[in-house]
């Protein structure tokens, strides 16, 4: 990409694009795809691309998502397969095991690191032209009847026809109308090792304080597993101040033996989780991805969501450039947003408001065994989980 191009200010582009992460990058790369001129798209991110690189933080893609970045030559990459997904309640009736043969798939989706997705999009030839403006932050935003400027914070502006926010949210920001929920509920992240790994499958552990999620990831760092432990704030503390092997066996309390036991664990980060729904769109700005719902990580759908997002508004843009077409791509992705924030919102809700062993939390574990039972309701689930809407 042309770190280098020298922006003087009125300089026009067709689509600014604020945020160069996977969403924002694959937003680029399908738009030149369909035929947008990569010189008349800017990327502007307040990170470098090493910072970039180096971030460690798993991901799950769903396989729909590993065909978009199929399209775009950025797939494959390293990564490890999930070809099985066991869902169960701890302590209660009820399972639910998803296989990739009964949809005649490879995977039912894959797991990586951040950097390394980052690393392939960055790469892709088709971005070289791509006007890329970082470390720099977008200060302010003014639309006008024809264009949208941009205040950077090296004190240029950039004027563009469109301007699309696509950089990462944080649960709890504000801006436009949102739908907003704090679940009262901490996610605890880690890369875990345990005796009896289970080669490529995952699963989704409801305890009696939120969902625990252990992902296959042998990247070789001497992981089996990417951990995602939601739970209350005060548990969460408690958990952050053991040493290693009293985290490793509180998680075996939680989890169960179905690994044998877990015997490393790396750093322990957290983070606070909550629904922060606010796709509102202007005559010259539409949001994507994170920075138009950030999502409880229950069903890890946040990142499949925001490439479903981008894949739709690259085809609507490259057919017609205007701010009509922004007011269409709302109405377009409703359907599969909804759909998708209410699967993960009704599923976090259940463990954040309800107490232990509440009659809701035992009606989810006999649903779970519902959904194993009844192939089209599994089929259903799977296919929202898998390839969504677009």
């Amino acid at each position: 990409m042309n770190q280098n191009t020298h922006l003087h200010n009125g300089t026009d582009v067709d689509i600014a694009i604020c945020g160069a992460g996977p969403i924002g990058l694959s937003l680029a790369a399908l738009l030149i795809k369909r035929g947008v001129a990569a010189a008349r798209i800017a990327l502007i991110d307040a990170k470098t691309i090493e910072q970039a690189r180096q971030d460690p933080r798993s991901l799950a893609l769903s396989y729909g998502s590993s065909q978009i970045l199929q399209e775009i030559t950025a797939w494959p990459i390293a990564a490890t397969a999930i070809h099985q997904i066991h869902v169960s309640r701890r302590g209660h009736f009820g399972r639910t095991l998803i296989q990739r043969d009964e949809f005649h798939l490879p995977a039912l989706g894959y797991v990586t690191r951040y950097g390394t997705l980052i690393t392939a999009l960055a790469a892709l030839p088709a971005l070289a032209d791509v006007r890329l403006l970082r470390p720099l932050q977008v200060n302010a935003s003014v639309e006008h009847e024809e264009s949208v400027e941009l205040q950077l914070s090296d004190g240029r502006s950039l004027r563009s026809k469109l301007l699309v926010q696509a950089e990462g949210g944080v649960f709890g920001a504000q801006g436009g109308k949102s739908l907003q929920r704090d679940y009262q509920q901490v996610g605890i992240v880690a890369h875990v090792q345990a005796s009896a790994p289970i080669a490529h499958r995952a699963f989704e552990r409801f305890t009696d304080q939120g969902p625990l999620a252990l992902l296959p990831q042998d990247d070789g760092h001497g992981n089996n597993y990417a951990l995602v432990w939601c739970v209350r704030p005060d548990t969460a503390s408690a958990l952050l101040a053991l040493d290693d092997a009293e985290f490793l066996n509180a998680l075996m309390q939680a989890f169960g033996g179905r690994l044998g036991r877990f015997m490393k664990t790396s750093p322990r980060n957290s983070f606070p989780l909550g629904l922060n729904a606010r796709p509102a769109t202007s005559a010259r700005t539409v949001a994507i991805g994170n920075a138009a719902q950030t999502l409880h990580p229950v069903a890890g759908q946040g990142l499949n969501l925001g490439l479903r997002d981008a894949t739709v508004l690259a085809r609507m843009l490259a057919a017609d450039l205007s701010s009509k077409t922004l007011l269409q791509f709302a109405a377009a992705r409703q359907s599969d947003r909804s759909i998708t924030i209410q699967l993960t919102d009704i599923m976090a809700r259940i463990f954040a408001s309800a107490p232990d062993g509440a009659l809701s939390q035992t009606l989810l574990g006999l649903s779970l065994g519902l959904v194993d039972v009844v192939k089209p309701a599994r089929r259903l689930l799977a296919q929202q989980m898998m390839f969504g809407r677009r």
